[in-house]
């Protein structure tokens, strides 16, 4: 009995050996997955960036800052350059004083005071008239060929008298001589106004003679002013 079973197992194996031989089959892995190149990190620049709070300037290397001026090669184009190799500022020539007018205090009167400069509206004070005599001093005196004459006048003066307190002439540079004005016609609405009694606003000289003519007025409020005109400046016709 035995031997029958091992018969029939030792068919059984030579009968399997005589099919189809059946190849084992070997798993094929995957293809590798490649991770992308990693980019580079970036090269880092041969700089210095630094910024300080009490100075905010960034330094860029050693020849380069950005702040406070730009330095190069050591020296600043804008501010923060030392002091040492900054050039010297120009010197600046201060602007020429104005010339300071020269009055002749031996022709004005003695014992003149300053009056109240409360304006009248009639242009009877210094602070009334000034302004009009200071814009209208190219016509303080004016010459006139006229009869075989000089005259030189000074109507335009007389016609504001009344905001002065004393008035000099000098012509050709003789020592200034004082003229006297005329009242103030203060019953009038204008105070200002020349009658035939106060004499006539000219002097009469000879053909030619006038060349120049220098002119000093004090105010009532004892301020002064001067002028100086030459002939061909006040010829009228």
């Amino acid at each position: 009995m035995i031997d029958f079973v091992l018969a029939v197992i030792a068919a059984g194996v030579n009968s399997a050996g005589g099919g189809a031989s059946v190849t084992p089959q070997t798993a094929t892995a995957p293809a590798a997955v490649v991770a992308p190149a990693e980019t580079p990190a970036p090269t880092a620049l041969a700089t210095d960036l630094t910024v300080t709070p009490s100075n905010p300037t960034i330094s860029i290397g050693e020849n380069v800052a950005i702040g406070g001026g730009v330095a190069v090669g050591g020296s600043s184009l804008l501010e923060g350059t030392d002091e040492a190799a900054r050039p010297a500022a120009p010197a600046v020539a201060g602007a020429p004083a104005a010339p300071t007018a020269q009055f002749n205090m031996a022709v004005v009167p003695a014992g003149l005071v300053a009056e109240d400069q409360t304006p009248t509206g009639k242009f009877t004070t210094a602070a009334e008239v000034r302004p009009i005599l200071n814009a209208t001093k190219g016509n303080w005196v004016a010459v006139r060929e006229y009869d075989g004459k000089d005259l030189l006048y000074v109507t335009h003066l007389w016609g504001w008298r009344c905001g002065l307190a004393a008035m000099a002439i000098s012509v050709n540079d003789e020592p200034m001589q004082n003229w006297p004005l005329p009242a103030c016609h203060m019953k009038y609405s204008t105070p200002n106004a020349m009658l035939e009694e106060d004499g006539l606003p000219y002097l009469s000289l000879q053909l030619g003679a006038v060349q120049s003519i220098e002119i000093q007025i004090v105010y009532d409020d004892l301020s002064m002013d001067r002028a100086r005109f030459e002939r061909g400046n006040v010829l009228i016709p």
